[in-house]
Order: C-alpha cells, then sequence, then structure tokens
C-alpha cells in the first residue's frame, strides 16, 4: 500500500512537472508581447491536459467564430467532487437541493471584457499557472473559475494591429502611432458593443453564453478585470458610492477586506494604489453590480495603461508604464482575491446564504400587462436570468402605478406576475425598481433602467403577494388555414411586427400600411396595421403560400380580408394606405461618429430587425453618390470635421429629391440652428436671466464636481407626450417614457411635426436630473419629422438603440424606416 501510495505522488508530480509556464509554452517572456487569443487558447488547453488541478471548456462562440472558454481551478480531491460543490452552493441560494454541505469558496475571475485592455488576458496566463504550482493549498478549500477572455474579437482587434505596427524595440513616446488606435479601437466586440454594460441586458452572444455558466455556479466572488487611463496607478475595492441599497453590510465590508489584502502586497513592492473613487456599484449591468445583486462581491479592478498603453509609455509623471508591470500588478490582485476567499471560505458561505432571504423587500410582486410581443420579449430577458415568473387573468392590482408614477391599481385580463420570493428575488427588485435610491448623483453610468418602461408596459408593484391563477399563454402561432382572400391584415405593436415586415420585404413582397383606424372582416385595426394585397402581388404565381410561409416563419397571425371594401376607415386602394418603399439604406459610420451608437445601429439592423444595411465612412459621404440609397442614417456623435458646408449640401439636395435622414443623440448638432434647417436648441426661460445675475466664481475647488451635476442627465426616464396619428408613432399610444442620456434640448419643430415631446412641465419618473439640466427640458423635442422638398429629417434627441435594451424604442426607429413620408417607390 505504501509503495502505491508513493507511486501516486511520483505519478502527480510527474503530471505537474510536464506544465510548462506561458513563457516556455509560448516561447516568449509574457509582457513582452501580446498574445493572441488562439494562443491563450492553447495554453489553458496545455495546462488542462497536464494538470489534474484544472479542467477547460467551451461554453460559446463569439460572432467572428473565436471560442469562449472558462477553467475551473481546484484540487484533485475537488474535481472529483465538484459537482456535488456546484450544486451545495445553489442549495444554499434556494436553487434546488442538495445533501452535501456548502463548504467551498467559489471565486470567478473575469478578464478582458474590454478587447484593449489587454494586460489582463496575459495576467490570467501567469495567474493560472502561479494557482497550479506555488499556491496549490488555497485550492483545497477554493474553486476557482476563469475566464481568460470575455471579448476575444476586441482583443484580437486590438492585438493584431499593435503587432502589426509596434515598433521594434517599442516607442515610448505618447505621440508614437503605436498609443493611438484608430477607429473604433479594440474596446467592444464584434458589433461594438461595451460588453461591461451588458451583463443584465445580455443583448450580445458572449453575453448570453456566460449567463448560462454564471447561473450554473452562482459565485461568490466575482472579480472584472480592467485598464484604465495611463496616469492612474491602480484601482481596487472597496469600491465608490453610491451602493445600491441592496447591497448588504457583509459584502461592503468583505470589499474593504480584500482591498487591504491587497493594500498588503502592493505596499511591499512599493505599488501606487486608490480605492473608494470613481467605480460605483449602482448600475447592474456591470461585471461587478451584476454578480453583486446575485449575491457575490462584485469588484472591478483597473490597471493604468488601456488600449495607449502598448508595450511601454511614458506617462505624464515622468515613468515608463510596461506591459510587464501591468501583468504583475493584476497577477498580484488575482492571487490576493483567491487567498483572503480561501481564509474566509466558511463565512463567505454563511453570508451568502444569508443574502438570499427576500422577506425584507418592499414589494412582493411586480405585476404587467400591455403587448403579448412586449410581455414575450421581457420573458425571454427572464430566462437568460433564470428568474420565474407566472400569470394571471381577470384581476386587479394596487400599489405603486409606473403610469401614474404614483399610488394607483390597474385592472388586467391578462398579466405577468414576477415575485420577489424567489432566489433572484433582489435582482428582481433591482431591475424592476420604480426608483433607484442615491446616496449622491455622482455615478459612473445611467441611473435609470426600470424594465416597465424599457419594455412599454403598464405595471403596478405590489407591497401585498399577487398570486397567479393562468398557465404561459404565449403560445405559437402555427398551421393556420391557407385562406385565398383578396389581402391580409397583420397587426403592428411590436419589434416582432417590424421584423416580419422585414421578411416580407425581403422576400419580394409588396405590402401597405394604413395611415387611419379602419374595420374590416369584423375586426378593428389600427394606424400602421400591414395589409398585402394580391393585386399589389398579381405577377407572383405563388403569392397565398409565400406570405404564410413569411407569417409562420416569424409567428404572425395573418386576417384573410373577405374584401378590399372596409366596413369602417380607407379601403385596400385608398391613398391612406400606402405602399412600403423596401428601403435601401445608408448608415454612417467612422470619424465623428459614436463607436457604440453605430455598433447599436448596426446590430439593430442586422440581428433585431433582420433587414439590410450600407455602412459608409462619414468622412467619404460627400463623394458618395447619395441616390443610390433611400435612407442616410447618421449615428450619435460629433460631426464638426465631417459635415462641413459641402457635405450638407448634398445632404440637402438628397432630401430635398425624397430622400430621408435619421438623425440621432449629439448628431442633432449638426443641424440645429444651421441654414435651412429648422431644429434649434432649447434652452431655459430663466437662462438670460441667470447670465445677467451670474454670481462670482467662488465656488470651492473641492465642492465643483458635486456642483457641476446640476448641469447633468445621468440616464434618466422622463415622461413624454406622443402623437399617435404620426406614422414615426404608429403601434404607440399617446404616452412613452424615454430614456434620456444627456442634458442636450432641442424646441418644439416650427416646420414639421413634433412626434414625442415633453411638455411645459417635465416629469422626471426616475434617475437622476440635475436642477439646470431640467430647466432646459419643458416644450423640448423628443422625435420629430421635418419636411424638405420631398423628403424628411427625423430627428431622435433620445436614440432609442442605446445599448439595445430599451425595448420600447425600436419600434419608432422601424416607423422612421419603413412608414414615415414613404412617398418613393424605386421599380
Amino acid at each position: 500500500m505504501r509503495h502505491f501510495t508513493l507511486f501516486l505522488f511520483l505519478l502527480t508530480g510527474i503530471l505537474q512537472a510536464q506544465v510548462q509556464s506561458p513563457s516556455e509554452f509560448l516561447g516568449y517572456e509574457i509582457g513582452s508581447q501580446f498574445s493572441r487569443h488562439s494562443d491563450v487558447v492553447r495554453y489553458f488547453e496545455h495546462v488542462a491536459q497536464n494538470s489534474d488541478l484544472v479542467t477547460y471548456q467551451e461554453y460559446g462562440r463569439t460572432n467572428e467564430r473565436r471560442p469562449l472558454t472558462y477553467a475551473v481551478v481546484t484540487s484533485k480531491a475537488n474535481h472529483g467532487n465538484l459537482e456535488n460543490i456546484r450544486t451545495a452552493n445553489l442549495a444554499q441560494a434556494g436553487i434546488g437541493s442538495s445533501s452535501s454541505t456548502a463548504d467551498k469558496a467559489i471565486v470567478w475571475l473575469s478578464y478582458n471584457v474590454h478587447g484593449n485592455e489587454a494586460s489582463s488576458t496575459e495576467a490570467s496566463m501567469v495567474t493560472l499557472y502561479e494557482l497550479i504550482t506555488t499556491k496549490k493549498a488555497w485550492l483545497d478549500n477554493t474553486v476557482v473559475i476563469i475566464d481568460p477572455c470575455i471579448n476575444p474579437d476586441g482583443r484580437d482587434r486590438y492585438a493584431n494591429w499593435f503587432n502589426q505596427v509596434a515598433s521594434t524595440p517599442y516607442d515610448p513616446s505618447q505621440v508614437a502611432s503605436e498609443h493611438n488606435e484608430p477607429w473604433p479601437g479594440g474596446r467592444p466586440n464584434h458589433y461594438l458593443f461595451d460588453l461591461n454594460r451588458d451583463w443584465a441586458w445580455a443583448t450580445q452572444v458572449e453575453s448570453k453564453a456566460r449567463l448560462k455558466i454564471y447561473n450554473k455556479w452562482l459565485p461568490h466572488v466575482h472579480v472584472d478585470f480592467h485598464e484604465q487611463g495611463i496616469n492612474e496607478p491602480y484601482y481596487f475595492a472597496p469600491a465608490a458610492e453610491p451602493f445600491h441599497e441592496i447591497i448588504s453590510d457583509w459584502q461592503r465590508d468583505f470589499q474593504t477586506q480584500i482591498g487591504q489584502n491587497h493594500a498588503r502586497y502592493f505596499d511591499q513592492e512599493g505599488w501606487l494604489f486608490f480605492t473608494r473613487e470613481r467605480f460605483d456599484l449602482l448600475y447592474p449591468s456591470y461585471g461587478d453590480t451584476y454578480p453583486t445583486y446575485m449575491g457575490a462581491i462584485g469588484m472591478t479592478y483597473e490597471q493604468a495603461g488601456h488600449g495607449r498603453a502598448g508595450l511601454g509609455i511614458n506617462t505624464d509623471e515622468g515613468y515608463e508604464l510596461t506591459l510587464f508591470d501591468r501583468v504583475a500588478h493584476h497577477k498580484t490582485t488575482g492571487l490576493s482575491t483567491v487567498e483572503i476567499s480561501s481564509k474566509t471560505a466558511s463565512k463567505i458561505n454563511s453570508e451568502f446564504a444569508k443574502f438570499f432571504d427576500n422577506r425584507n423587500l418592499k414589494y412582493k410582486s411586480y405585476v404587467l400587462k400591455g403587448s403579448q410581443d412586449n410581455l414575450m420579449a421581457l420573458a425571454s430577458l427572464l430566462d437568460l436570468h433564470e428568474i420565474t415568473y407566472e400569470f394571471a387573468i381577470n384581476g386587479k392590482a394596487s400599489g405603486f402605478s409606473y403610469t401614474n408614477n404614483g399610488q394607483g391599481s390597474m385592472n388586467y385580463d391578462l398579466a405577468m406576475i414576477v415575485q420577489t420570493d424567489q432566489p433572484k428575488g433582489k435582482m428582481v427588485k433591482v431591475l424592476f425598481e420604480p426608483d433607484a435610491k442615491l446616496s449622491t448623483p455622482l455615478t459612473y453610468d445611467i441611473t435609470a433602467w426600470s424594465l416597465p418602461h424599457a419594455y412599454g408596459l403598464d405595471a403596478i408593484a405590489s407591497t401585498s403577494k399577487v398570486s397567479s391563477n393562468s398557465s404561459n399563454p404565449f403560445s405559437k402561432v402555427v398551421n393556420q388555414q391557407r385562406i385565398d382572400a383578396p389581402g391580409y391584415i397583420a397587426k403592428w405593436d411590436s419589434m416582432d411586427d417590424a421584423k416580419f415586415l422585414a421578411g416580407l420585404l425581403k422576400a419580394g413582397i409588396k405590402v401597405r400600411f394604413t395611415e387611419k383606424p379602419m374595420t374590416n372582416s369584423g375586426q378593428k385595426f389600427d394606424r400602421g396595421s400591414l395589409i398585402i394585397t394580391k393585386s399589389d402581388n398579381k405577377n407572383n404565381p405563388n403569392f397565398v403560400s409565400d406570405v404564410y410561409k413569411v407569417a409562420a416563419s416569424h409567428d404572425r397571425k395573418l386576417i384573410p380580408a373577405t374584401s378590399s371594401f372596409s366596413k369602417e376607415g380607407p379601403d385596400f386602394g385608398s391613398p391612406e394606405i400606402k405602399l412600403i418603399n423596401p428601403p435601401k439604406i445608408a448608415l454612417l459610420k467612422g470619424e465623428g461618429t459614436s463607436s457604440l451608437s453605430y455598433g447599436a445601429t448596426w446590430y439593430y439592423f442586422e440581428q433585431n430587425l433582420e433587414y439590410p444595411v450600407t455602412s459608409i465612412e462619414a468622412d467619404r459621404i460627400g463623394r458618395v453618390n447619395l441616390d443610390q440609397f433611400d435612407i442616410i442614417i447618421i449615428p450619435n456623435g460629433y460631426y464638426g470635421g465631417v459635415l462641413n458646408e459641402g457635405t450638407m449640401s448634398s445632404i440637402k439636395d438628397f432630401v430635398r429629391g425624397g430622400g430621408k435622414v435619421i438623425a440621432t443623440g449629439n448628431a442633432l448638432n449638426s443641424f440645429a440652428g444651421q441654414s435651412g434647417f429648422s431644429l434649434k436648441r432649447n434652452t431655459s426661460s430663466g437662462d438670460d436671466k441667470k447670465k445677467e445675475d451670474k454670481k462670482e466664481n467662488l465656488t470651492p475647488y473641492a465642492d465643483r464636481e458635486e456642483a457641476s451635476v446640476t448641469n447633468f442627465i445621468t440616464g434618466s426616464i422622463f415622461k413624454t407626450t406622443v402623437d399617435p396619428t404620426h406614422p414615426m408613432a404608429f403601434g404607440y399610444g399617446d404616452t412613452y417614457y424615454s430614456l434620456k442620456l444627456g442634458s442636450s434640448a432641442y424646441k418644439y419643430l416650427d416646420n414639421g411635426f413634433n412626434v414625442a415631446y415633453i411638455g411645459e412641465n417635465p416629469t422626471n419618473v426616475s434617475g437622476f436630473a440635475g436642477d439646470a439640466a431640467k430647466d432646459r427640458l419643458p416644450k423640448s423635442l423628443v422625435f420629430g419629422e421635418e419636411r424638405m422638398g420631398r423628403g424628411s429629417i427625423i430627428y431622435m434627441a433620445d436614440d432609442p438603440l442605446f445599448r439595445a435594451f430599451w425595448q420600447n424604442g425600436k419600434l419608432f426607429f422601424a416607423n422612421a424606416v419603413f412608414f414615415t413620408n414613404n412617398n418613393k417607390f424605386r421599380i
């Protein structure tokens, strides 16, 4: 027996000896160059194949087909019991059951969510090696999950660019080209989304895939590794205010314990750091806040560097910051996190279990009603987070009314019920709460995101539990009986309907829409309803089967029209029932364009609407024959150097000839106050008096930042009035809740249509808005249309496509594309 034990000991030693360090395996010293993602994958595979302390798996693929992977690092004994460890942890969160005791700390380390913050993936490899060689003792009671690169597409965009342009040896001068990335930079993913803002909304393939694994583990500690400006040394926990009210005292305290442990190592090495500044814990879609609201100690670690630093750069403080430095710092905090988690594993588990006691939550149920498509879209989001929901029919709920922005009640025929007495009840509170409490308005991101408003649903937050009495009503429309009719009518009130329209147009089927309500075949149809006539498609011998085929693929119900003659409202041949031009669309990108706004718009067309769009460089628009397009979309951005006098003259000619321009966000500044356009900036009525009465500049230096927030709107929800008779608002009622991202405001259009607007008394229903910023909002435009010749300019002061999560705004954009001033049809 002793000989067998000795044999196993020697065999284990041989296995570990076969594991090479990252530098040995890759053939270069870590920190001397940027590793391509494929090389990182190869190294993790090598370690997993040669160590019984590591398993390594793929959990998804990016848009560019790169693997998304994670390693589980723990002792050999724990690997043999890994499923019991996992299920025991979930059981103490109230998910499932287990006969095992939860006594292992589970630590998740996430690297490189921003592609050009590339030192962290390098650090993931050396951290892995240290854990299985010199730090193995910590693994006896700790499971470490390592995601070496959350954003492989962005990382390779950065690494490939840098490896192509960098000097040999590297040039540390800040002005060197290797320290200045071209647009759009390596930060975002394929669709130019910031994945660190996508945890809760899960719009991107990377986020969706990661959540499936994250929910299987629900770690106790989660670290998101980042980089910041070259002159800030290193940031780690504890976080800055505001902390969301749901965060427990233990979560706060343990952040401090971890920070103190890091500080011990940094002080030993003489490395500078800072804590409790800038990076707060409020917005729920970050890599620190989302895990926190799921019971973990969620933290952001920020190393100086970012995409500017390259392999080495001269800082403003007179020293050279190298990639070697950055890797060493991230390795140190990663190992320090595992160390203190191992030391406090028992306490971590007991406090983790306490987090899931939801009895003290104020609201017990959230009751929602509205468009079935919007309810289904919300259900899909909740499914991703494994949050349960129920349904009720024919009832009434009382409590906080999202519509009234105060106490009220709501009758419903069918409602979705989301309870807080479920394991993820605190996350439910965070996502559904009417208005997050702020200890300070100085936050790092938006301050409002309430899902009922984001999904365009009427809702009640009830302090008493509302019971469900219905099964899931979301049944598919299948096997519709094919009826040969003069035409077919389909509803219009959701993005699913817009996607259906796009599908019909791509299939070559001509479609109309009604600008007035109508009654046909015994049913009433609202403005915007789609009408597909046999007359328009008489050259298609398979018209009936084709229409039903597209409807089935989009799960849309068709209403066969018994006649083109309507009982009320326009007949099919009426001028009020307009043929839809299948538009050819140009989307600006590049210089002047916000990469995030461009990415969100690109994603909208390719993934939400599934309709083709042609991306063109903004600085080439003056040299492009615009007549080949029907629509030009100008995303949020700053176009002072692009939309010059000559280019604007070309755009005016394009619009006068029947073209359409859709401008969003700050792109409106290129039109406001310019000759030929009626758009003007909005100022408060007291602005002139304020200039006259302006006080001396005596605000103390230390108070400047706090005082400046009066001019800010930090992602707040405002109630707007809608003209539902305008084609851009078809499918909406007379009220829309808009996510306002900044303080820019524009007057009502004198020459045009004010489709959605803020009235004389702005209603801020959620989020922070400074007093000075709110003073500019009375009588301000949100969405509008200005006619010029035969064409139109669509102004969207608030970007409805922001981060792809404001579901209720997306139909406005589809309406702008397909319905608004659709007066030209290409032969």
